[in-house]
């Protein structure tokens, strides 16, 4: 408690410290630092989304893998039975028919059987204006693989008929070139059948190898009846004619008992038979009785009519199985690509509605868990909101019941509940926590007044032992020392004063009259220990409302104090006052060490907002005079500002307001005005002895040392009459009159009645100004010379216009 103790003068304290005096606001929740994580609502909507952005994309891949499944399906199936397959089949049929008819035109068949070619030449003529269509279908797609180079081939083997059919015309083109040229035609049509069999469902392709083995079967037919049209007019075929035959039948002969025949099934089992009907039966006769000579030369019989209409019999019924399988291959395939279809839809609409469950489901319990955190988290905030006022309320003196403090989330039994549990727990324990330590520090706030008020008690006594003391001798060498206690006892005084003010309370000590500024500066200046160096300055006649006294004096002493402390011995301490627009200013003004511009930041920041002080914590805080300061200076409205000096040091200037400062009263006051204790009848107050200008020694009153040195010295004017020695008296003191009502003992009743009442001094305090007085006067008596003295700092006399000395 020694000092206000300014922030920073000490160079190893740190410029930060006064941060912490303020209290942190808890208007609203502060931005935590640490590790940087998600917000709440952003992890929520990644647990909805990613699963579904998850699922989503490979729901789409499956409903594209089928889609595209059934799309290619459908567009192969459309292309082996009407797109392609169609032109393709009509062709085959049309340039089969066409190399029978050349081939009998070029064995000098007569005119019927060249009318018939022309008629046949026009029908294949249609069929390959269609065929030639298909060379501008975009087949890049789903088509099947090999499809569009077959069709390109065949086209092109097109593209020559022309030419073939005029060189047949003007006989260029012999019978083997001719039927080598259809032959090669038909083959470039079978490999377009051939890829149209190679889709990508495997029932359909080996349905439809079935067709392209019957379209050979058709095609080895006609070769063979190619072949044997020559030799109908002549009765004889040569050797390598007679070896293609043998080959085609050799071929169909394969073709329809080792695969066409073992894979009929269903509505195709009639055909079964095909090759014991009589038609087939017929023609494997015939082709039986061709027979071989030895001049490489095979003849033949007369038998070309019943050859003629058993073999369109037989062709005309695998034409019938033909058309029987393309209808089962397109059962087979459109049942396949409607079942890929119908599993596409179902799965689309099964998935989407998935994907839209697992969102709602998702976003439902993450609302509900959202909402049930954000519910604990509004608890959480409406504590840290609730803390600080019921923090404040028990700081103002306000009873708190813990019960209705706490709001409690009602419990589940899930994690969630066992963290509303915690947080009802956290809640009670920290407004409990808040009560008690609130209870605790008004405890501790009350014992700290207690020991102070005792301590009170005892500084009584001991001005009680001086006033005996004082009655006792009037030896001047022993009253001045006796006076240094009585100064020492002031600080003491005020060191208690600070102790109440630290728990709690306010000063004790009150005024019923204004008080002259220049006397409340001076008893600040009283209070301090190296008083000597403080200059005072007043400008005008400044007063000071009477409330204001006590509390004022208490300030400026532990500024002026401050400012003697942290500055070098031989430096002086300015004080100046003067009335200012908006009220009073008084400056005061060392040349210490100064502080660092943050320090005075955070000084001015404390002076703006005292912060509420826990001395516990605070204990070893040398800086406890500057929250007195700050204290006091909140309860009267005044504004204190540390700055930086023009001498190094430190200036502080205190404002006083304008309700402070009140008028002169109309009638010159008593210098010593009576406190609103000295209201009571018994205590009376003692006239004051006016000075004398002679050089003997004041004489002493029992009772009254010092009590109106300061008035004798301060109203030279007044009319009372002078002393009978011509001297002015020795100062009279006032037993108690620097303690409280509550504090003063009772005067013993035998003491009441061989002397005066104490009276108590409406001064501010005991100050320097009565020692002062009390020196010069007794320098002066020793001296035996009545004239001007310096003062204890080197100043003038008192009592000249420019003195800065306590009068």
């Amino acid at each position: 408690m020694a000092g206000l103790g300014r922030v920073g003068r000490r160079r190893t304290e740190s410029a930060g410290d006064a941060n912490g005096l303020a209290e942190p606001a808890a208007d609203k929740p502060r931005r935590l630092t640490g590790v940087r994580r998600l917000p709440l609502r952003t992890v929520l909507l990644i647990v909805v989304f990613v699963p579904s952005l998850t699922f989503t994309p490979l729901l789409a891949s499956g409903m594209s893998q089928l889609f595209g499944q059934w799309r290619g399906e459908k567009a192969q199936l459309d292309l082996a039975t009407t797109t392609v397959g169609q032109p393709a089949a009509a062709l085959f049929f049309s340039l089969d028919q066409e190399r029978r008819l050349t081939a009998e035109v070029q064995s000098g068949s007569r005119g019927t059987s060249r009318d018939k070619l022309a008629k046949q030449r026009a029908a294949t003529d249609k069929t390959a204006t269609v065929f030639h269509a298909l060379m501008t279908t975009d087949l890049s797609g789903d088509a099947q693989e090999g499809l569009a180079d077959a069709i390109a081939r065949t086209d092109r083997g097109l593209r020559s008929l022309d030419q073939q059919r005029r060189a047949v015309d003007a006989g260029t083109s012999g019978p083997q070139s001719t039927y080598d040229y259809y032959s090669g035609l038909l083959e470039l049509d079978l490999g377009v059948m051939t890829a149209l069999s190679h889709t990508d469902y495997a029932a359909v392709n080996s349905k439809a190898q079935i067709m392209v083995d019957l379209f050979w079967v058709v095609d080895m037919i006609g070769r063979e009846d190619a072949i044997l049209a020559r030799g109908w007019e002549t009765g004889r075929l040569t050797r390598e004619e007679y070896g293609l035959v043998t080959d085609a039948i050799g071929t169909r002969k394969h073709l329809m008992h080792a695969r066409v025949i073992p894979s009929l099934t269903d509505n195709e089992s009639p055909y079964r038979t095909l090759t014991t009907g009589k038609a087939w039966k017929t023609m494997t006769t015939l082709e039986g009785r061709l027979a071989t000579s030895g001049s490489n030369q095979a003849t033949l019989r007369q038998d070309g009519a019943e050859w003629r209409a058993s073999v369109e019999a037989a062709t005309e019924q695998v034409r019938q199985l033909l058309r029987l399988r393309l209808e089962n291959v397109s059962k087979v395939g459109t049942s396949h690509t409607d079942m890929l279809f119908t599993v596409f839809l179902s799965v689309t609409s099964v998935g989407l509605l998935a994907v839209a469950l697992v969102i709602f489901t998702s976003w439902r319990l993450t609302a509900i868990l959202r909402r049930r955190i954000l519910h604990l988290r509004e608890e959480a905030q409406e504590l840290q909101k609730r803390l600080p006022k019921v923090v404040a309320r028990l700081e103002r003196g306000e009873d708190v019941d813990v019960d209705a403090e706490v709001r409690m989330v009602e419990p589940t039994p899930d994690e969630l509940g066992e963290l509303g549990q915690a947080l009802n727990l956290a809640s009670r324990s920290a407004v409990l926590t808040a009560v008690r330590q609130a209870e605790q520090h008004r405890g501790f706030q009350r014992m700290l007044q207690r020991i102070a008020r005792r301590t009170q008690i005892l500084i009584g006594l001991q001005l009680k032992k001086l006033d005996e003391l004082e009655r006792r001798h009037e030896d001047p060498e022993v009253l001045e020392g006796l006076f240094d206690l009585d100064h020492l006892t002031a600080r003491l005084r005020r060191y208690e004063e600070n102790l109440v003010i630290l728990g709690g309370g306010q000063p004790q000590r009150r005024w019923r009259k204004p008080v002259h500024l220049l006397d409340v500066l001076r008893a600040a200046q009283g209070e301090v220990a190296d008083y000597r160096r403080i200059t005072i300055d007043v400008e005008g006649e400044p007063w000071v409302a009477e409330r204001a006294v006590g509390p004022l004096v208490h300030v400026l002493a532990e500024l002026m104090e401050n400012a003697t402390t942290f500055s070098k011995p031989q430096t002086p301490v300015e004080v100046r006052a003067s009335p200012v627009s908006r009220g009073i200013a008084v400056e005061i003004e060392d040349r210490g060490l100064g502080m660092e511009p943050e320090q005075y930041a955070a000084a001015n920041a404390l002076m703006q907002k005292p912060p509420r002080l826990d001395v516990m914590t605070h204990a070893d805080d040398v800086r406890l005079g500057l929250y007195v300061v700050a204290r006091l200076s909140a309860s009267l409205g005044l504004k204190v500002e540390l700055r930086s000096s023009a001498f190094g040091g430190t200036r502080v200037v205190v404002l006083l307001p304008e309700s402070l400062a009140v008028e002169p009263p109309r009638t010159e006051p008593e210098p010593v005005a009576l406190p609103e204790e000295a209201t009571d009848p018994q205590v009376r107050t003692v006239d004051p002895r006016p000075a004398q200008e002679d050089g003997e020694l004041p004489t002493r009153s029992r009772g009254r040392a010092m009590a109106h040195v300061t008035a004798s010295a301060g109203s030279p004017d007044q009319d009372d009459p002078p002393s009978s020695s011509g001297r002015p008296p020795l100062p009279q003191r006032v037993r108690q009159a620097s303690l409280v009502t509550e504090l003063q003992a009772p005067v013993d009743r035998d003491e009441q009645a061989d002397q005066e009442i104490w009276a108590v001094r409406d001064q501010p305090t005991r100050s320097s100004a009565t020692i002062g007085a009390f020196q010069r006067q007794s320098r002066r008596r020793r001296a035996g010379d009545d004239a001007s003295q310096p003062g204890p700092d080197g100043s003038a006399e008192p009592g000249s216009p420019t003195t800065e000395e306590p009068r």
